[in-house]
């Protein structure tokens, strides 16, 4: 996404820049942290992949679950929290180079656009699909919370800061609203904040792997975050206000979930293994995401935009940014590869159980992860140059 370098401040609804910014300039910060999440992502897909008969609760089981699991489960979880608030922080200077109007049509087609990729596309490519189901996962939620952004970016920015507040802390207060199949609000609160799968008639079933509700609040703080980055705060001050609200973020993490009353399923000591009992502090609720979960996810990705704002053209921020200024190819590109190798290795060895092919200990994903990362780089490396070079093909901006 194209980003912009000004903006007139807290516009009422409706209202134009005073001056037009001049467009065609990324932040290269913006694209490092992006860039990092999706290397994490990477990992998180592998162990889906090699041990896809391996299921990982949410939150891990830190009795039974394998250690090293658990924490590549927790570095990974940072991914859609950051890459969906930074979602919001895009349209955010994207608006700063348009008007309402060309903004609103942006949303429209992208978000659609990830919707439709969603069902028609990517639900082919999750692993572990035994009958005709239709994924709505994170690529779906980024969507619908675009076309929710359609409305909300005709509001005042504090009026937008408070509404993704108050859905991002107290949307777990909805969480005793459980409903059952056949009630005529349950397809509706699955897609908002119950994961379920919903029957449908003709067949196929569709599961609600990210329900959309906290999303649009974690999309929503994105969105004032953006103000953020424009010219009439100094680099300096970006960095402060990022690394405060990082710390700010971890510490209040740490308090609430010590108390043990509000925000995730409680912690548990586990007798005699100081190191679980750690683990099940740390693991919390994805879908949908708690308030607890966003916490420490997203206080994170705020210290990684203030840190990577200070080592903008440094070797690892320029690699990064490279996977980060093409994320939906990286996204697809992944997916497809792992698909080819994981059908590639059940033709040569066949099943390991019965079912599926899978790898005999958690170390081989860990040494497919760094076989993969320059191999993936280099055609991403390709289209982000393409992107860049290619200004007059509109439809590269969508990936």
């Amino acid at each position: 996404m194209t980003v912009a370098v000004s903006y007139p401040g807290n516009p009422a609804a409706g209202a134009e820049p005073a001056v037009k910014p001049k467009a065609g300039v990324r932040l290269q910060n913006i694209d490092a942290v992006r860039g990092l999440v999706m290397v994490f992502m990477l990992l998180d897909h592998l162990r889906e992949t090699w041990l896809v008969n391996v299921p990982v609760a949410d939150p891990v089981d830190v009795t039974t679950t394998e250690p090293a699991i658990v924490m590549a489960r927790f570095l990974v979880s940072l991914c859609a929290p950051i890459f969906v608030a930074l979602t919001g922080v895009g349209v955010f200077l994207f608006r700063a180079n348009h008007t309402i109007e060309e903004t609103t049509t942006y949303l429209l087609k992208r978000g659609l656009m990830l919707m439709a990729l969603d069902v028609f596309i990517l639900s082919e490519l999750y692993w572990g699909i035994t009958e005709p189901t239709i994924w709505l996962q994170v690529i779906w939620a980024i969507g619908v919370c675009m076309l929710v952004l359609i409305g909300l970016i005709r509001l005042p920015l504090k009026a937008i800061f408070a509404i993704g507040l108050v859905i991002v802390a107290g949307h777990n207060l909805l969480d005793p609203i459980q409903l059952q199949p056949g009630n005529p609000w349950f397809p509706l609160w699955a897609e908002l904040h119950q994961r379920a799968l919903i029957e449908t008639p003709f067949g196929i079933n569709v599961k609600t792997t990210y329900p959309v509700l906290a999303w649009i609040g974690v999309i929503a703080l994105g969105y004032f975050a953006g103000s953020w980055f424009l010219p009439n705060v100094s680099q300096a001050e970006r960095q402060r206000r990022f690394t405060l609200l990082g710390l700010g973020l971890l510490a209040g993490f740490v308090a609430l979930r010590l108390i043990n009353g509000y925000g995730d399923k409680p912690w548990f000591v586990v007798e005699g293994d100081p190191f679980r009992t750690f683990l099940s502090f740390i693991s919390l609720t994805k879908y949908p995401p708690s308030l607890l979960f966003l916490m420490p996810t997203l206080g994170f990705g705020a210290l990684f935009l203030a840190m990577f704002d200070k080592i903008q053209g440094t070797w690892l921020s320029n690699a990064l940014s490279v996977f980060g200024g093409a994320p939906l190819f990286f996204y697809i590109l992944h997916l497809c590869v792992l698909r080819i190798l994981y059908h590639t290795a059940l033709a040569i060895y066949g099943p390991t159980d019965g079912r599926v092919f899978m790898v005999s200990s958690y170390n081989w994903v860990l040494v497919w992860y760094v076989a993969l990362i320059v191999p993936l780089y280099l055609p991403t490396a390709w289209f982000s140059r393409l992107k860049r070079r290619r200004r007059d093909l509109a439809w590269l901006r969508y990936f």
